[in-house]
């Protein structure tokens, strides 16, 4: 199953594993407001689907060269103070959709993930990046600073000093630099990079995809809570997970020494 978009490629693959593809390769595939628009609508295509036809999605971008080279300066050049707001504002939104898809969402990063490219893999659940792949947002070099959410996400991933030392620098660092800050989980082979997204995928497939949809609602509702409340939180979500068919199922499969069959129910 594949959509018909201009600026990306929503495709199915086997097993309820989605591939989004930022296809702009003239442009290094630098986010538009077409791109950007064509990207919501694929993602609540997404989150309207059941576990048995979304589990997972990869992003990346099209070519070799570029995962997304930042925003299209072209369209921002000529922009007021009103038109920078919802521009800024339609880009975080896409992105905060991203963040809370239920399913994991993988960034296989195969080039310069600049500026918004950068901010569009920080919106991911984790990164595996090509070997050739340089992050990095750069936006001070325009006399502006990160609009899509990144000064929050580089914080939460790579803590506050480092950051700002990213952030006012406009510095471009490495795969294997970003994978030592923790901001990339593995750097791989670019010929390596979708066995290597594809490995990780078959991993979580095996296990509940209602329980990592769970878990990810855990871990992303603590980043605004105080400690107690945020355990609270994962108490109420982990028991809330005993009425469903996969805790049951896993349990069972368990005790009974055999591999678990989830449904996502």
């Amino acid at each position: 199953m594949s959509f018909d978009y201009q600026s990306i490629k929503l495709e199915a693959k086997d097993n309820g594993v989605w591939i989004l593809t930022l296809n702009r390769p003239e442009a290094l595939n630098a986010l538009s407001m077409p791109l950007l628009n064509e990207m919501g609508d694929a993602l609540r295509q997404l989150s309207e689907m059941d576990f048995d036809h979304a589990k997972a999605l990869v992003i990346t971008g099209s070519g070799t060269k570029s995962f997304v080279a930042g925003a299209d300066i072209k369209e921002m050049i000529d922009m007021n103070t009103d038109q920078a707001r919802a521009f800024a504002e339609k880009g975080q939104s896409i992105f905060q959709e991203l963040n809370l898809l239920k399913i994991p969402v993988i960034a296989a990063v195969n080039g310069f993930a600049l500026g918004g490219g950068c901010e569009l893999a920080l919106s991911c659940d984790f990164i595996i990046a090509a070997d050739n792949a340089k992050f990095g947002l750069p936006e001070v070099s325009l006399g502006l600073i990160p609009g899509f959410g990144g000064t929050v996400r580089l914080l939460q991933a790579v803590g506050m000093r480092k950051a700002k030392e990213l952030t006012f620098t406009g510095e471009m660092i490495s795969a294997d630099e970003a994978k030592r800050l923790g901001l990339v989980s593995d750097v791989v082979p670019q010929s390596e990079l979708m066995a290597a997204v594809d490995k990780k995928i078959t991993m979580m497939l095996t296990k509940s995809p209602l329980a990592i949809a769970s878990s990810k609602k855990s871990i992303l509702e603590a980043y605004s809570l105080e400690i107690d409340s945020a355990l609270k939180n994962e108490a109420h979500i982990f028991s809330a997970l005993f009425e469903s068919e996969d805790t049951k199922e896993g349990t069972t499969a368990f005790l009974e020494k055999r591999k678990p069959h989830f449904k996502g129910l």
